[in-house]
């Protein structure tokens, strides 16, 4: 009898573990998958692609349909085992062996194998998956929305108000975490932790975070002889060079390199009769409470990958490309022109020597530390913010169980700082 109730079971228990982990796997890939590769397989005429821009469109849905669906499943394949296995076990026998047989069957096959899967091929996976989870989020979206309302409404009477903005599913966090445990059981490696943090962070952080602050900036004053802006446009690393008049806030234009170039071969080598106002283009100002994840969708429609940020009273505060944004996701890019100076050279009695002007994110990749980066982007902004105070040379701070030495200070600003992480109660154990 106990072998007809299991071989009766398994056909439905198959199913409903399979769409369990298809699921699983759809919710991964589509966050995971390359933003850029899906616009140009869109632009190439792919409609997997085009259904999964879409479907990105409306990240918080999407995943909040996925999760009530995956739940769904989940939970009526733990009855459906239940139900049968307490007919062959009576008593709470059956329950506690249904309980096992399932949490076993769903962490393994319906969460773990698939996410791991759609992590490692995820621009495959989210396009083999794109036509159910476009039905899924078609068919569980609205019953998603609706569970967000009867939750906020819940918690009104005890004061909580929460708008139709805010996540009550916590989409991102449950992505967060998952990668997170991925990361903890050594399924996801730390670079790929980073990209998929990166991939998240992108809606919640602004281009002032991550643009070239004015004061890093190379600029070339338009008012030179045409000879003298050539030399200074070829000394700098960078293809694109913004050029000022009168003033190095008031910029004019960008000069490109290739544009240079193209130019110097129409006048047959004759660089003083090159009019460089004739070949620069127009700069494209953007406001610093932009988020990323905004500016790479206008950067990828407007095919243009070099803007300037200005605040809200139209003054100059830095410049962002398309490659700021990416290494944002990626980590640092570097080409055979590129200057390498990252700024944090380890120390050999484990302290770490940083420049004021390294971000914290990028401190926290390079030494994979957990320093805290909301209230400051640099490591000297995080010192002052926490110090209260601009700190002179010589002074030691101890907080986010790290000790900060102010090494070297210029002016105002903390140009060196020594950073020594201390050892955790556990260590001390």
């Amino acid at each position: 009898m106990i072998f007809a109730l299991v071989a009766g079971l398994a056909p439905s228990l198959l199913v409903l573990l399979t769409l369990s982990g298809l699921l699983s796997a759809a919710e991964t890939s589509m966050t995971a998958a390359s933003r850029g590769r899906l616009h140009q397989l869109e632009r190439d005429g792919d409609p997997a692609a085009r259904r999964i821009n879409r479907l990105l469109t409306n990240q918080e849905m999407m995943i909040g349909a996925i999760l009530l669906a995956n739940n769904v499943i989940n939970i009526g394949a733990a009855a459906l085992t239940t139900s049968v296995l307490s007919v062959a076990f009576p008593g709470a026998l059956g329950a506690v062996i249904a309980t096992v047989v399932m949490t076993v069957l769903v962490v393994i096959f319906s969460e773990i194998l698939p996410k791991t899967l759609a992590i490692a091929r995820a621009d495959d996976v989210a396009r083999t998956l794109s036509i159910p989870t476009y039905w899924t989020v078609r068919i569980f979206g609205p019953i998603a929305n609706g569970a967000q309302w009867v939750v906020r409404q819940t918690l009104r009477p005890f004061g909580i108000r929460l708008n139709m903005e805010t996540d009550v599913l916590a989409a991102h966090e449950e992505i967060r975490g998952a990668v997170e445990y991925h990361h903890s059981e050594g399924l996801v490696e730390s670079r790929d932790r980073y990209m998929l943090g990166g991939v998240l962070d992108l809606g919640e952080m602004d281009v002032s975070e991550v643009m070239v602050h004015r004061r890093s900036m190379e600029t070339v004053d338009g008012g030179l002889p045409a000879r003298e802006i050539v030399a200074a446009t070829l000394a700098s690393q960078h293809s694109r060079v913004p050029i000022y008049r009168d003033d190095p806030e008031n910029l004019v234009g960008i000069l490109h390199v290739k544009d240079l170039a193209r130019a110097i071969v129409e006048a047959d080598g004759k660089i003083d009769s090159i009019d460089i106002d004739d070949i620069v283009s127009e700069p494209w100002f953007i406001p610093d409470t932009t988020s990323l994840k905004d500016q790479l969708a206008a950067f990828l429609k407007k095919q243009n990958h070099f803007a300037l940020v200005v605040d809200e009273y139209g003054a100059l505060q830095g410049m962002l490309t398309l490659e700021d944004i990416l290494e944002e996701i990626v980590g640092e890019i570097e080409d055979e022109h590129d200057i390498v100076a990252a700024g944090v050279k380890p120390g050999p009695d484990g302290s770490v020597f940083v420049e004021g002007a390294v971000t914290i994110r990028d401190l926290n990749r390079a030494m994979d530390w957990d320093l805290p980066d909301d209230e400051a982007v640099t490591v000297a902004g995080l010192l002052i913010h926490e110090a209260e105070a601009i700190p002179e040379v010589g002074q030691t701070f101890t907080f986010h169980q790290h000790r900060f030495h102010v090494e070297a200070r210029k002016g105002a600003r903390i140009t060196l700082l020594r950073v020594e992480p201390l050892p955790t109660l556990d260590q001390d154990d």
